[in-house]
């Protein structure tokens, strides 16, 4: 088993929250004042079947001779097999399968041994995912919402009601009346289309999942140096001398990286786990530190704190490429003393000097973070102090250094890149004039076309409402909203509404909505929500509620970008099953009723799918080459991509790079191409840049994937240059000291405007290498004289746009310490923030003693056996034989306080119930363990279905609600959001335990 335990090393006593004490009775022996049990103990004595070990076991039993051998035509039996090669659906490792396809029916599967990502290996998700073949649970027909019932309607009549009602709500109340949630479930096209399609609608009301696992990552990295994503790779990580993992449980959230990290630690890699809880991820640790949850940055800067009084920062490094680390440094020093850090996080100074000299001592070193960093009020500061420890230590542009993010689903970081973003265009253009105009000419539209479809100029280039506020967007006065109305139309495009905070406020807005669409394989809880009474009042008579069967990723084709943003081709394994359509031709279809069809489709290519005609997925990939030149998404071609697909025996699994190798069925050459072409991938396909594995590497050149930090922040500030320092370049740049992003400007100036051709030279006029139609300013800059086009400069330690220009810890507005609330208080409210105003202090200082009758501290995280939400894990019945109960991890000490007992019913209250008569809270089993301290308690995400209680089985429409049904933990989650993003707040929430007595 990949993910067994073993006990780290023995050490010296650091201390309650720092030492391997701990880790030793975690893995040895527990403390006997009650009975302690694994997860799987607990399950057990939980109702699982016998038959459930077996069960797993034939998930992979696949012979891979059969599937490798089989036909492709016929084996002479009558049968016509096929092996379709797809990407697992569940996190974004990328996972690369083989599936097995007899007479139109996925009969079985296997894990791609040739594959540099998973190297043959699955997790029990990926092992199960066959079961999209069969969606014996999923939802069939369109459905309509009658007196409190689920009826099956026709797709005409569906379309034409959503249609008539979405044109009947712009009429009365404008387009940013409707909002639109997309999905990190679509491909990179249906991601791209649904953006284009919110835009031709007339609103930037739009946004994803991504807005709630990690847009404080994208805003934080983004603004240090400039692109928003992971710097290297899983496979990378092999290549680390040190890696810490903190807010991150990957054995469980993403659990095939493990296989990168394991090997990793064969050749000596010192492993760190900082979490406020023992994971798995913490079993195979060297050092495990559990710190306070929200307190990343006393922990992090405490760990500076040592390197700076130490000198072990890397100071020619932080010269040459790094702007304000001397403002930071005299911060840290100043502030985060050793005892500063323990009272905030409760670390010792010898912990702390501990991690600091492992780090120091063995580089490069890696860090990874997951929601466990970015799901805070200070979410994006936290990220920034995260970037700033691998700033000191030279860490970022470095193979086996860099910031290894891993994202949560399979496609969240493609559907960032290019999808529905409040507050950009795909490949983060902003919502200026200049940026619409640019994505108007690739779209083959108008310009004062686009404009006139929204309510007005300026409302076209405002920030839209975020996915973690529309809830106040229905329920907040008019008059403290930033546009002419409040939501009234909402459509959930693949998104599970349960991975939202503040569940019993959703359920009101939900109610009084006057249209609500869900579009899903899975119609999530979305539905149960939609149909189960609530109050009378909130009510809206005249509300409608949809359901729309989409089809999975598995009846598509597509392109999905994995965490380490390599980009993978899907073969299309399947016909949609049941009346499902993709979502593509649903946005078509949608737009055809709505009087934009032809716009949206101006440049695709027509293609007749189940249900009617739909754009072919690779013109709309061909578009995107075609605009997004920001981030390189431009030269992962169609072509190029389906030719890794095939050839992926020649990628290197430490690089990711090929050694030789010719496609057959096109003769493209493989030679020097990294998996996937990891964006940047730049200029046009023809100009066969490789992509790049690592960011920011300055060892190689820049048409072998080397590069520096962005010119984004302009070139000086107060009088000191943002720009490189001399001779720190990207290898073979002519220009061997700093320089700005490359324009029409700085071509001429340098004399290379000649190198451009003539018809590169009349698209380039006027123009930066971001909005060159003809790719021709990147292909000068790159190729010819081996310079990056986003410019060379210095990373920023000091973010002067941001709330706190340096990360400031501020306890959560929530807090068990009414101590640390005096000394470290939040930011103030904010009026017109995406659009709503925003509450921070008030409700800080209405609950600054919050912990009195709520004394713990609740958090949340992720199962190995379901994904997000977990309504499409959950009706997958391998799977859900795994995990029955939803339940809450209590420590042992908080558990015999309160007279619980290991497997005991308890009931969650939290503030928010407080304003709910009869509420009770989630009723949920006690699983008593030491993996959490006595001020804290855990609870999965994955589970819905159950409400304060009571099940909601009888609201699902037949044949559609998961196997396993079970409290929401987002049911009972306080207010809170990030200052910069809005990500939501939900690591930190308060509450009370107490047993269940019926």
């Amino acid at each position: 088993m990949l993910l067994t335990r073993r006990p780290p090393s023995r050490t010296a006593d650091t201390g309650p929250r720092g030492g391997s004490p701990l880790v030793d009775r975690l893995v040895g022996g527990l403390a006997r004042s009650v009975p302690i049990v694994d997860r799987r103990s607990f399950l057990r004595r939980s109702g699982l079947g016998v038959g459930v070990g077996l069960a797993a076991s034939q998930l992979t039993l696949v012979r891979r001779a059969d599937a490798a051998d089989a036909p492709k035509t016929g084996d002479g039996s009558g049968k016509k097999v096929e092996v379709k090669r797809t990407v697992c659906g569940h996190c974004s490792v990328g996972c690369a399968i083989d599936a097995v396809v007899e007479n139109g029916v996925w009969v079985r599967q296997e894990p791609v041994f040739d594959s540099p990502i998973n190297l043959g290996a699955h997790c029990a998700k990926g092992a199960a995912v066959r079961e999209h073949g069969h969606g014996e649970y999923r939802l069939r027909t369109p459905m309509k919402l009658v007196d409190g019932k689920y009826q099956r309607i026709s797709w005409d009549q569906a379309l034409d009601e959503i249609s008539r009602k979405m044109l009947e709500l712009r009429k009365a109340s404008g387009p940013d009346s409707i909002f639109v949630v997309g999905s990190s479930k679509h491909n990179n096209e249906q991601a791209y289309l649904l953006r284009k399609w919110v835009s031709f609608w007339g609103t930037n009301n739009t946004d994803h999942q991504a807005r709630i696992c990690h847009s404080t990552t994208v805003a934080g990295v983004a603004n240090t140096w400039g692109y928003g994503a992971m710097t290297n790779s899983y496979n990378d990580m092999q290549n680390a001398k040190a890696a810490i993992y903190i807010g991150s449980n990957a054995a469980e959230a993403h659990p095939v990286s493990m296989l990168h990290m394991l090997h990793a630690k064969e050749n000596g890699c010192k492993m760190i786990v900082v979490d406020p809880r023992f994971t798995r991820t913490a079993a195979k640790a060297d050092e495990y530190v559990r710190i306070r949850s929200g307190s990343d940055i006393p922990f992090l800067f405490g760990v500076m704190w040592h390197i700076f009084k130490n000198g072990w920062e890397d100071r020619k490094y932080l010269e040459d490429r790094v702007y304000g680390m001397d403002k930071v440094k005299e911060e840290i020093l100043a502030k985060w003393t050793p005892d500063k850090v323990e009272e905030a996080c409760g670390v010792n100074e010898a912990t702390a000097f501990k991690v600091a000299k492992i780090l120091a001592e063995n580089r490069p070193g890696t860090i990874v973070w997951c929601m466990g960093q970015t799901q805070h009020s200070i979410g994006n500061a936290i990220v920034r102090a995260s970037c700033l420890l691998q700033l000191a230590l030279g860490n970022v542009g470095k193979s086996g250094g860099g910031t290894n993010i891993f994202r949560g689903h399979d496609n969240v970081q493609g559907a960032t890149d290019v999808g529905p973003n409040p507050d950009s265009l795909p490949g983060y253009y902003g919502l200026a004039e200049g940026s619409w105009k640019h994505f108007a000419k690739a779209w083959g539209v108008d310009f004062e076309w686009i404009k006139k479809q929204y309510a007005s100029p300026a409302m076209m280039t405002k920030s839209g409402m975020t996915v973690s506020r529309w809830i106040d967007g229905v329920l907040e006065k008019n008059e403290l909203i930033d546009q002419d109305s409040n939501l009234r139309g909402l459509f959930f495009w693949g998104h599970a509404p349960n991975s939202q905070t503040r569940g019993l406020e959703m359920k009101k807005a939900m109610d009084k909505l006057d249209l609500l669409v869900v579009v899903d394989p899975f119609p999530s809880a979305t539905a149960a929500m939609a149909a189960m009474p609530g109050n009378k009042d909130d009510l809206n008579p005249n509300r409608a509620v949809y359901l729309l069967p989409a089809a999975t990723q598995f009846e598509t084709s597509g392109s999905c970008t994995a965490s380490n943003r390599s980009l993978q081709w899907r073969e299309k394994v399947i016909d949609p099953l049941w009346e499902s359509r993709t979502d593509h031709m649903i946005m078509y279809q949608l737009a055809e009723k709505l009087g934009f069809g032809k716009e949206l489709v101006k440049n695709y290519k027509m293609v007749q799918g189940k249900g009617g005609m739909e754009p072919e997925v690779e013109s709309i990939l061909r578009e995107i080459n075609k605009c997004v030149w920001t981030i390189g998404y431009t030269g992962q071609s169609p072509e190029r991509l389906k030719a890794h697909m095939r050839n992926m025996n020649v990628f290197d699994v430490k690089t990711l790079k090929a050694t030789g190798g010719i496609d057959k069925e096109t003769g493209y050459k493989l030679d020097g191409d990294y998996f996937g072409l990891p964006w940047p991938c730049y200029g046009t396909p023809e100009l066969r840049h490789p992509g790049s594995p690592n960011l920011y590497d300055t060892s190689r050149h820049v048409m072998e994937g080397g590069g520096n930090f962005r010119a984004n922040f302009g070139v000086e500030r107060e009088g000191v240059s943002l720009l490189a320092g001399d001779g720190s370049h990207s290898l073979g740049a002519e220009l061997t000291t700093g320089y700005p992003e490359f324009d029409h400007v700085l071509l001429k100036k340098l004399g290379w405007w000649g190198d451009l051709s003539e018809d590169e030279q009349k698209a380039a006029e006027g123009k930066n290498w971001k909005t060159d139609p003809s790719g021709g300013i990147i292909r000068v800059a790159m190729q010819v004289h081996g310079c990056h086009p986003f410019g060379n400069a210095k990373a920023r330690a000091v973010v002067w746009n941001f709330p706190d220009p340096i990360p400031q810890h501020r306890e959560p507005l929530y807090s068990t310490r009414a101590d640390l609330v005096a000394k470290y208080p939040t930011h103030d409210d904010k009026k017109a923030f995406w659009r709503l105003p925003t509450l921070y202090k008030s409700v800080q200082e209405k609950n600054k003693d919050i912990g009195k009758t709520f004394p713990l501290i609740m958090s949340s995280g992720r199962l190995v056996e379901y994904e997000g939400g977990g309504e499409e894990t959950r009706s997958n019945p391998w799977l859900a034989e795994l995990q029955q109960d939803m339940f809450v991890e209590i420590n042992p000490k908080a558990a015999n306080d309160r007279g619980i007992r290991n497997g005991d019913w308890v009931w969650i209250k939290t503030p928010p119930m407080a304003a709910v008569p009869d509420f009770k809270g989630l009723r949920v089993k006690a699983l008593v363990t030491e993996r959490v301290d006595a001020e804290t308690v855990w609870l999965p995400f994955h589970f819905s279905g159950r409400w304060g209680g009571v099940d909601l089985a009888a609201y699902y429409p037949e044949g559609a609600k998961p196997v396993v049904r079970g409290e929401a933990v987002n049911t009972a989650t306080t207010y809170g959001y990030d200052s910069v993003t809005m990500m939501q707040e939900t690591k930190t929430t308060v509450c009370q335990v107490e047993k269940a007595t019926a």
